[in-house]
């Protein structure tokens, strides 16, 4: 058994397996609670939101437990989105804030995620010293400061209002027919609440939750219902949110589904436009397509990669003063809004510019000519060090060797499940297929 907890986005796992224990979170909350505590005093609180799986209920109770032993008073959410709780966490004037979900991970996966008190996720940092202290224990609280927990009821309504004032002032959804998938997840009352309330028509899917079928045949990582659902109701647009609402795909009128390169370089380029790019940049990862790149470069702007996942584009982004970032993947990040990834919030944006350039969403979603790119993912056992076997190594030189400059190939672990990725773009599909699968092939025999 590791003693690693954190992966890429907080610590993650298959429910009632380790970590994701009934046990581990609630000395993973014990252990958070201690380390936000200022002081002896009991005026401290941590607010905790989930999603819609079964187990958010045993983690809630076990995380509630953990932080109150310390003396943290816990303000429980219910399900909202996770860009809800980094809101609520800064505007509540909490000491830390916890989302419980596995974010497009099946329903048997949960998670748990931590934000600061300004509403950003932790640091690398302050993980390892909250996985130390889980590991060595801490003091609890004398009986007499024991923390209270309660329910605050009206916390998605408040995220709700924060989300229509980013919409452009005095424009409306008025005529537009929208289709917003939910994925039975945690924008599931949310979403078509805000869009109902801007003026939309909203065809709603994905928004029966029964703590089993979150991200099932739906969502931002299966779009196909939607993209159906758009030409049926002949929409306008189709919005695909993931389990926690974090990421988003857009499907434009034709039933044609736009990733968040395509996303992110149309809010780019409009950004730029109104003199509101800071630092003339877009931060985005490695994933990214080397078509979003040139896009960019021929703007004048740039873009800035850093590793895979949203918290290390946050972490660029606050340290070159940029406002704009994300993933490939859908994790749209707009500091002048929010302090992580919105997949609701970054819908909005993408229906204002429809509502002010008059331009259909099929017009808005291809800005840029993708440069062919291949992504496979090969599962491994706990234990298995695929990455270090000599003929990996050896098939991901030859790899590299038959791209000859002319493309990019990137191989990694995934930090929240057992996968290795790999990925390779090249104009010449032929070699981009061959180098992929010889890599794919050489970790499956590494693996078997």
């Amino acid at each position: 058994m590791s003693d690693k907890l954190f992966g890429t986005d907080g610590v993650r796992g298959r429910a009632n397996t380790w970590p994701m224990t009934a046990d581990l979170a609630l000395r993973l909350g014990a252990a958070a609670g201690r380390y936000f505590r200022r002081d002896g005093s009991t005026a401290h609180r941590v607010v905790i939101g989930k999603d819609t799986r079964l187990s958010g209920y045993m983690f809630e109770n076990a995380l509630t437990a953990g932080f109150t032993s310390t003396g943290m008073n816990v303000l429980l959410l219910g399900p909202v989105p996770t860009p809800a709780v980094g809101m609520l966490t800064q505007s509540m004037r909490a000491d830390v804030g916890v989302m419980i979900s596995a974010s497009h991970n099946p329903h048997h996966d949960n998670g748990i995620k931590f934000f600061g008190p300004d509403g950003f996720k932790l640091s690398d940092e302050a993980q390892a010293e909250i996985e130390r202290m889980t590991h060595a224990g801490v003091e609890v609280a004398q009986a007499q400061n024991i923390g209270r927990a309660k329910r605050i009821d009206d916390g998605r309504f408040r995220y709700n209002e924060r989300l229509k004032m980013s919409f452009p002032e005095g424009k409306r959804l008025d005529g537009m027919k929208v289709v917003i998938d939910c994925a039975n997840g945690a924008a599931y009352r949310t979403a078509p609440e805000v869009l109902w309330e801007l003026g939309a028509e909203v065809i709603a899917i994905g928004v029966t939750p029964d703590g089993q079928n979150i991200n099932q045949n739906c969502g931002s990582t299966q779009p196909e219902t939607a993209a159906q659902a758009v030409l049926e109701h002949g929409a306008d647009v189709g919005i695909c949110l993931d389990g926690d609402a974090d990421r988003v795909m857009i499907i434009d009128e034709t039933g044609k589904v736009a990733d968040g390169d395509q996303l992110m370089a149309l809010m780019a380029a409009r950004w730029a436009d109104q003199g509101r790019l800071k630092g003339g940049a877009l931060v985005a990862t490695v994933m990214s397509n080397l078509g979003l790149e040139r896009y960019l470069d021929a703007r004048g702007l740039r873009l800035e990669r850093t590793a895979v996942g949203d918290r290390y584009v946050v972490e660029r982004m606050r340290e070159g003063g940029f406002n704009l970032g994300g993933e490939q993947s859908g994790h749209i990040v707009m500091t002048d809004y929010a302090t992580t990834g919105d997949g609701l919030l970054a819908g909005l944006q993408f229906l204002a510019a429809m509502v002010e350039t008059g331009q259909p969403a099929s017009q808005l979603v291809h800005q840029f000519e993708p440069v062919p790119q291949l992504l496979k993912n090969v599962r491994f056992s706990a234990g298995q060090k695929p990455l270090d076997a000599e003929d990996v190594k050896a098939a991901i030189a030859q790899a590299e060797a038959s791209l000859n400059g002319n493309g990019r190939l990137l191989i990694r672990k995934s930090g929240t499940e057992p996968l290795i990725r790999v990925m390779a773009e090249s104009e010449d599909e032929a070699t981009l297929s061959a180098a992929v699968e010889s890599v794919v092939q050489a970790v499956e025999h590494a693996t078997a």
